[in-house]
């Protein structure tokens, strides 16, 4: 069994930064790629970010250039910095790793951006 938690959401002003981790009860970033999703209120998850087990990373072309999915393995933890964030980038984000037993979600952090 596997427990991520987020944190980092909040509210900010359309072109700020915000720094989203996910921690994970065991030592797993070192064995599996993580995602980080986002569901906006009557809309679909959808994948934001994805980092492999290498190191290789790809984002969704409306968050291209301005999220950056990195981790700690040491620490357990992987980031997500989100920068000059727009309202559109309003919603739940959270991180997911699959196993090669299942697949794990987080609870999910708020991410508001408003003027």
């Amino acid at each position: 069994q596997v427990q991520l938690v987020e944190s980092g959401g909040g509210s900010v002003q359309p072109g700020g930064s915000l720094r989203l981790s996910c921690a994970a009860s065991r030592n797993i970033f070192r064995i599996y790629g993580t995602d980080w999703y986002r569901q906006a209120p009557g809309n679909q998850r959808e994948l934001v970010a994805a980092i492999t087990r290498a190191g290789s990373t790809n984002y969704a072309d409306s968050v291209e250039g301005r999220f950056t999915i990195s981790r700690d393995a040491v620490k357990n933890t992987v980031f997500l910095q989100m920068n000059n964030l727009k309202p559109e980038d309003t919603a739940v984000y959270y991180c997911r790793v699959t196993t090669n037993i299942a697949t794990y979600w987080g609870q999910g952090t708020q991410v508001t951006v408003s003027s």
